[in-house]
């Protein structure tokens, strides 16, 4: 069922988006018939897949939810919240509703602004197993760049989750979770939009935050992750995850190489389903 508010998918949950996003990552995870995919790593499944005709230049596509609300905005992932009920099966159908839960506008220090936050639930055998809010923000174009942070002062914190991030692995995640925006693999295009490098994926930083907990041993079911995204990560380099201050049980936050805070994250108990 899909209209101009809600769009439906359903599809048999496969095997092979685990294989590879573990490929990328240089780690083994189960993913035979049967498994269960991560805390997470349901960001590779149940995908829209637009027609080529209705992409826009900057490679986001102009239909669907969230369908940009001007021509020549900017889109930027903000941050979302994800509450994990259940485990999503491998082999077997899974539904994802996708609809919009507000849509504000305002303004700010770049301009006109439109704050959308985008509610998903997925469900398998009727159950629903994951609840999604994503907030996504469009920005009035033009090539001004965005303000960097100062470094963060705070020492590493233990244990942490580190990544080297080249443009194979840029473009392997944009692949992988079928991401045409060209600030991830245009150097010209990231220009125009203000940016000095390819950008790291928003949602990649926000996937290792969570990584890194489920790693440790830190189990996110019946609880809701939260993600934030204070500031672009441009150009090749490793980052690193460290625990929040109250440890990473409650959260964590991105380092880029050069020590900037580019996203912090967050741990809480869930509310039912």
């Amino acid at each position: 069922m899909n209209s101009p508010d809600t769009a439906e998918r359903t599809e048999v949950i496969s095997a092979e988006p685990v294989e590879s996003m573990a490929a990328l990552l240089d780690i083994e995870i189960p993913h035979r018939i049967g498994d269960t995919v991560p805390p997470i790593w349901h960001w590779l499944h149940l995908l829209p897949r637009e027609a080529e005709r209705d992409l826009g230049e900057d490679g986001h596509s102009m239909v669907g939810i969230p369908a940009p609300p001007a021509g020549g905005r900017r889109r930027m992932f903000g941050g979302g919240r994800v509450t994990t009920f259940g485990a999503i099966r491998i082999g077997e159908p899974a539904t994802k509703v996708t609809s919009i839960a507000k849509s504000v506008d305002k303004v700010g220090r770049t301009g006109a602004l439109t704050l959308t936050t985008v509610l998903q639930e997925i469900t398998q055998d009727g159950e629903l197993v994951i609840r999604e809010e994503q907030d996504i923000v469009y920005r009035e174009g033009g090539s001004a760049p965005l303000p960097t942070p100062a470094p963060s002062v705070d020492p590493l914190a233990e244990p942490t989750l580190s990544l080297s991030v080249d443009e194979k692995l840029l473009f392997r995640f944009s692949a992988l979770t079928y991401n045409s925006h060209r600030i991830h693999y245009d150097l010209d295009w990231c220009r125009k939009e203000g940016y000095d490098g390819l950008v790291v994926h928003g949602p990649l930083l926000a996937f290792m935050m969570a990584e890194h907990m489920r790693r440790e041993g830190i189990s996110l079911m019946n609880k809701t992750f939260g993600y934030r995204l204070l500031s672009p990560m441009t150009r090749p380099q490793t980052f690193t995850v460290v625990p929040a201050a109250a440890g990473l049980e409650a959260g964590a936050e991105v380092r880029s190489a050069d020590g900037v805070v580019c996203a912090v994250g967050t741990l809480n108990e869930g509310p039912k389903p």
